[in-house]
């Protein structure tokens, strides 16, 4: 008697242990995000899809990665400072075609900082009122487009060169502005 309730209350614990390792919504979502964009590009530039292949392709579209997808691939060692190299665990499945998702579940039981990497929020810059910003915030939006502002001191001069630069890098924000 005692056997089989033990038996069925391990059953149990491997069933509910089994489910807490799927992703939740919104979890990983810079690796699933990074990584299906990534196997995208393979498909379509028709790599061959082997595991060094994958690996060059990997280390190549890690070397333009910016901001969130740099910190991911420094996670799993695919920038040149990094300090571990877990890159097979991500070449290896890809080249079985298994999902993205599944690979972000395996990443995250390597090294959990992988699932705790989250996109920043977008602005809206047709709508938002660049005087109520931080200058942090400021300094982000001309980050984010690969500018800098050499020689701005206070807030206004670094509103000034994104009012500048905004039909360069988002056109239709600077044509819904009208405080320009």
């Amino acid at each position: 008697m005692f056997r089989q309730s033990g038996l069925s209350a391990a059953l149990l614990l491997a069933v509910v242990l089994g489910r807490s390792e799927s992703l939740k919504e919104g979890e990983c979502e810079v690796c699933v995000t990074f990584l299906g964009k990534f196997y995208q590009s393979l498909q379509e530039l028709k790599v061959n899809l082997n595991s060094a292949d994958i690996e060059k392709a990997l280390l190549k579209s890690c070397s333009d990665a910016k901001g969130k997808e740099n910190r991911f691939c420094y996670y799993i060692g695919a920038t040149s400072d990094a300090a571990t190299k877990i890159v097979n665990e991500v070449s290896k499945p890809l080249s079985h075609h298994v999902p993205v998702v599944k690979i972000c579940e395996k990443l995250k039981k390597k090294d959990s900082q992988i699932c705790e990497l989250r996109y920043d929020k977008q602005l809206d810059l047709s709508s938002v009122d660049l005087k109520k910003q931080r200058v942090k915030d400021l300094k982000k939006i001309l980050e984010e487009w690969g500018e800098s502002c050499k020689g701005c001191v206070e807030k206004s001069d670094f509103i000034r060169k994104i009012t500048e630069l905004m039909p360069k890098y988002a056109p239709a924000a600077a044509r819904t502005r009208t405080d320009l």
